[in-house]
């Protein structure tokens, strides 16, 4: 088993440079660096994954749900104390009817 060594000092060419590792956000590209920052600032579902609570629901006053793309599907929790989900896919700029009752429309984000 190899031994674990401190840090230690490197001398190139008369100048002193420390072996260090580099911070975690200077190796992370792509959409895992977004999604890190996304972190950092304080947005804890930067996919927007996690539920959402229904509100009045009404055609006036439908459920908004946040989507990047033209369409995204939906399940919907009709009745709490049954195992059952009801699912449905929404366009953008249409508002949709779920079978309780409660309306559903898109709400366009910015994509990550």
């Amino acid at each position: 088993m190899p031994l674990l060594r401190p840090l230690t000092l490197i001398r190139r060419s008369g100048t002193r440079m420390y072996g260090a590792f580099h911070d975690t956000l200077d190796q992370l590209t792509g959409i895992e660096k977004r999604e890190l920052l996304a972190h950092l600032a304080g947005d804890c579902d930067p996919f927007r994954m996690m539920s959402i609570k229904k509100g009045p629901g009404t055609w006036e006053c439908p459920n908004l749900i946040p989507s990047a793309f033209n369409k995204r599907l939906v399940g919907c929790v009709c009745f709490p104390e049954t195992n059952h989900i009801e699912y449905m896919w929404l366009h953008k700029g249409i508002p949709k009817r779920c079978g309780c009752g409660y309306w559903f429309e898109l709400c366009p984000i910015a994509p990550l």
